[in-house]
């Protein structure tokens, strides 16, 4: 995968959760398999329920811009580095997500420094 000026190309189910991610809880959650789990701040949050409520917890706390501006394969994961500014402690950082897919959906999601 070849980063572009100011764009990259990410598989489908990694850009629809980027897309997902300007929405809400409900869609971001349409991004995972069932049993997904995202690990995020110290906490596992499995299955959709949990994700949504993740998803939406944070976008209650938090305002933030996210975009994506590096993408690799490693171990079987797509890793995306992401540049997030926003009303949160830390603002702005680059963090990495580390997806695993299953299909077109997300299985596995990490979100670290």
């Amino acid at each position: 995968m070849k980063q572009a000026t100011k764009s990259i190309c990410l598989p489908r189910p990694i850009a629809a959760y980027f897309v997902a991610d300007k929405a809400d809880g409900e869609a971001v959650s349409q991004c995972f398999t069932e049993n997904a789990t995202v690990k995020d701040e110290g906490r596992t949050h499995k299955g959709r329920a949990a994700i949504k409520a993740w998803k939406t917890d944070a976008s209650a706390k938090y305002e933030y811009t996210s975009e994506p501006f590096a993408c690799e394969e490693k171990d079987g994961k797509t890793v995306v580095t992401s540049h997030l500014a926003g009303n949160f402690p830390g603002s702005p950082v680059d963090l990495r997500f580390f997806f695993k897919l299953e299909g077109d959906k997300i299985a596995s999601l990490e979100i670290i420094p």
